[in-house]
């Protein structure tokens, strides 16, 4: 399989890609550079469902406000 590349620096993936990776138009890839020298292409449209159970489960409940204040404490850090 291969594509070619335009002089706006475009590629055109084939169909039968796009189709194995489940990519339409408007979906994001991202571009992995090996050691090797070659790249990997990585579809980022991820479906919601696929992300459940990703986390552990917090030991306790957090409250809003424990949210809250771990984001501030976040952000000063940086």
């Amino acid at each position: 399989m291969h594509a070619t590349l335009t002089s706006k620096g475009q590629i055109t993936l084939p169909k039968d890609l796009r189709k194995k990776l489940s990519l339409s138009a408007g979906d994001r890839v991202e571009f992995i550079f090996e050691d090797d020298q070659s790249v990997r292409l990585v579809p980022k449209h991820i479906p919601v469902r696929q992300l459940k159970g990703m986390l552990p489960k917090p030991s306790k409940p957090v409250t809003l406000e424990e949210m809250e204040d771990a984001i501030i404490k976040r952000a000063e850090k940086t």
